[in-house]
């Protein structure tokens, strides 16, 4: 009897997720007479009950920057997020999405079958090198935002971050509207018959968008329109010496009575 509890135990060990019934199982195969109540009796005495599964947390990057933080002017706050369709075969796109808060502008539309952190940085290489370094980048806990080459990368571009709470999307509000944009003039209007395909007509809805979409909080004026106009208002605010224009308001109905 004492041999068959030492079995028992020591199959148990090694079988740490079995429940009593696979370790009877295993030491049926040794040879041994014993029925399941008494290896769950000897089990349990011995504290070798299967405890149930831990539940994984997910890493969350920590963010530098202090939250929230409302753009003030263009290259102030980007955001960037992921989107997902499928080609007509039923293969994945995942669309790496980058913006700019302030002016409302899409600064980039990333298409690819999968998407990893050195294709985040290479995406946000490529905008900087054409757009400059913004201040803060807002994005959620996402395992390319995250990652250790992401984190080092924005650290040495002194460009801080801006994660939010995991589920609440509506912390990131703005790229979340985009998506519903996007998604609703784009990707539910076409059928993608390749990648190569999606990423031209994904790359010419974005550039229609910057150039025409009527934006509600830019006083209907495109992302491109307020984008230039800002830059005129604040050129005519800094050569009358007075400070540079930080945000919409007093800016728009300038603005608005612009020829369109």
């Amino acid at each position: 009897m004492v041999r068959m509890v030492q079995a028992i135990i020591r199959v148990s060990k090694k079988h740490p997720r079995y429940g009593y019934r696979r370790i009877r199982a295993l030491l049926v195969r040794e040879g041994w007479q014993v029925s399941r109540k008494f290896v769950q009796k000897v089990r349990r005495a011995e504290g070798l009950i299967v405890q149930p599964p831990k539940k994984k947390q997910r890493r969350g990057g920590q963010s530098t920057g202090k939250i929230p933080t409302t753009a003030k002017h263009p290259n102030h706050v980007w955001s960037w997020d992921f989107v997902a369709d499928r080609t007509d075969e039923g293969a994945p796109l995942r669309i790496l999405s980058l913006i700019d808060e302030f002016t409302r502008e899409c600064i980039s539309l990333t298409v690819a079958r999968s998407l990893k952190a050195d294709d985040v940085l290479a995406a946000l290489e490529r905008a900087i090198a054409e757009r400059g370094i913004p201040g803060h980048i807002r994005s959620d806990n996402g395992p390319e935002f995250v990652a250790r080459i992401t984190r080092q990368y924005l650290n040495e571009h002194k460009i801080k971050t801006l994660y939010i709470e995991p589920g609440s999307p509506w912390q990131n509000g703005h790229v979340e509207s985009f998506h519903n944009r996007l998604r609703d003039e784009c990707l539910n209007q076409e059928w993608f018959l390749s990648l190569t395909e999606a990423r031209v007509v994904i790359e010419n809805w974005r550039k229609k968008y910057n150039q025409i979409h009527p934006h509600s909080h830019l006083g209907f004026l495109s992302p491109n329109m307020f984008a230039k106009y800002w830059q005129q208002a604040k050129q005519r605010v800094l050569g009358s010496g007075q400070a540079t224009p930080s945000h919409h308001q007093g800016l728009l109905p300038e603005l608005t009575i612009q020829p369109i």
